[in-house]
């Protein structure tokens, strides 16, 4: 199957000879569980959160203020606790920490050891959470949870860039949100059925699973060769061409191999990869790698994942169907990605883009008014009908499947794909700081806003939506179908984004287009 491009005079398409492979699908299924172990903590930390146990052990005095508020009072204020939010957010920052150092280790030795020390260091901080005996041993724990978070997710996202055909690009590297979202699923599932275990512990069988998807991106991890890129901007010529055959699936990989060793060779040019990415030319992507993740949190979707069971207990649902509720919009949100993998490579980034934030605000819109009329600013619902709390879990589906089709896997995808090799590296950490310290603010601030805000949260989110939605219908071209090697050529034809691509500094990129 071969995979065209448009090249820099605007009309031609060059095609690289290869097909789809068992070895490449396989491959990108192993490195997509770099998601795994991100969704599965996404998943387990608000369900854990709102078991009563779990509470009574590390946050009593939380758990006496809802079963206070039990009775009617003030609910959208009982779990708003500095502590209980640091024990979901801290993760978050010290993933974002960690990206920094995996951006050195990822361009000078690979992608496949960072993603293997991610395994590892995620794997011990389930061990340290699942016997945790007070709230520094759960601190810890999330802490070596958030470096494994920051190293799988600096790395995975661009190796399954670099191995994916261009034309196949799209759906192969939403494999890795496929695999956050069946985590998000996997963990509500786990703590749906051990918040019934009469010992009271279920809370450990939570955490303590979380070693179960580290397993499973720590063996792949090992068992996966190098991208082609990554060997070959490690001068391993013959080892780089080798790979990239077998990935292929054919011998005649000239045309290809040639144009991944001149973007090595501008690449080793770029002594200081992060300075070198404030350049002018560097300008479209550096504000994309900021911004698709600034919104991608701000979408408010985040918070519905960790936070659901919290959520859905807050507006009226007991404990055991506030876990219920959570555990149906997880599958909404897998089934959903589905949806995106297998359309997003025919409809392109841009309509998903912009249908999935449409989709979004109107049902934010809906929740808002409907937590509005019933809770008031009193927080005090009264007796909140089944038919009543049924509509608001409907409205919540379909803004969830609005984001998994949507910015979920293209926050990934898009920035991911857009860099060029020179500041690859660098430019995914920008990507994942900016996402992991925004989701930490988020995290860290949601419970308070919820309390302060009450039920505008959700129309400040979609206030959000709907300026995201305008960033991307006229600054973000299509890059469907293009190889990433040479995705730079479509920020030259772009309205905006061509007065900052330097015609002179490109020169070696647009030489090897001279014969096309």
């Amino acid at each position: 199957m071969a995979a065209g491009f448009i090249t820099s005079g605007g009309g031609e398409r060059k095609d690289y000879p290869g097909k789809m492979t068992w070895r490449m699908v396989i491959t990108c299924i192993m490195a997509g569980c770099g998601g795994l172990i991100f969704g599965y903590d996404i998943g387990i930390s608000g369900g854990v959160t709102s078991m009563a146990p779990f509470l009574q052990k590390f946050f009593p005095h939380v758990y006496r203020r809802e079963e206070l508020n039990s009775g009617g009072t003030n609910q959208y204020c009982k779990f708003d606790d500095a502590m209980l939010t640091l024990f979901t957010s801290s993760l978050y920052l010290a993933a974002l920490v960690a990206s920094l150092f995996a951006s050195f280790i990822t361009r000078k030795f690979g992608r496949k050891p960072s993603m293997v020390f991610g395994g590892l260091v995620f794997l011990a901080g389930a061990a340290v959470n699942g016997f945790a005996h007070n709230v520094a041993m759960l601190i810890i724990g999330r802490i070596l949870l958030g470096v494994g978070i920051g190293f799988a997710n600096q790395s995975a996202p661009v190796y399954l860039c670099e191995v994916a055909p261009a034309k196949h690009r799209g759906k192969l590297n939403m494999l890795f949100q496929l695999m956050i979202t069946v985590g998000i699923l996997s963990a509500n599932l786990i703590n749906f059925f051990s918040a019934k275990m009469s010992s009271g512990e279920g809370w450990r069988v939570s955490l303590g699973c979380a070693g179960i998807p580290a397993l499973i991106f720590l063996i792949g991890s090992l068992c996966l060769p190098d991208t082609p890129n990554s060997l070959i901007e490690r001068e391993k010529l013959t080892e780089g061409k080798a790979q990239l055959r077998k990935f292929r699936g054919v011998e005649d990989v000239e045309d290809e191999f040639n144009d991944i060793v001149l973007a090595s060779q501008a690449a080793k040019q770029v002594e200081k990869p992060w300075s070198n990415l404030l350049r002018r030319k560097y300008r479209p992507q550096l504000v994309m790698v900021v911004l698709i993740p600034f919104f991608q949190q701000f979408t408010g979707m985040n918070v519905i994942m960790f936070y659901a069971p919290v959520l859905f207990k807050t507006i009226g649902f007991g404990s055991n169907a506030s876990l219920a509720s959570a555990l149906i919009s997880g599958g909404v949100n897998c089934v959903a990605t589905l949806v995106s993998i297998c359309t997003v490579d025919r409809l392109g980034r841009r309509f998903w883009f912009l249908e999935g934030a449409i989709q979004m605000f109107i049902c934010q819109i809906v929740v808002a008014i409907c937590i509005g009329v019933k809770f008031g600013v009193s927080g005090n619902p009264g007796e909140l009908p089944v038919w009543y709390a049924g509509i608001v879990v409907f409205a919540i589906c379909v803004y969830v499947a609005g984001f998994a089709w949507s910015w979920g896997p293209l926050g990934w995808l898009v920035p991911g794909e857009i860099l060029p090799l020179e500041v690859r590296s660098a430019g995914q950490s920008v990507n994942v700081s900016v996402n992991m310290i925004f989701t930490f603010i988020i995290a860290q601030c949601f419970l308070r806003m919820l309390c302060v805000m009450k039920f505008g949260l959700f129309i400040f989110f979609s206030v959000f939506v709907f300026v995201m939605a305008l960033f991307i219908h006229y600054f973000l071209p299509e890059t469907k179908g293009i190889p990433i090697e040479d995705i730079a050529e479509v920020w030259k034809t772009h309205p905006y984004w061509k007065r900052f691509v330097d015609e002179d500094d490109d020169a070696a990129r647009k030489s090897r287009f001279s014969g096309v």
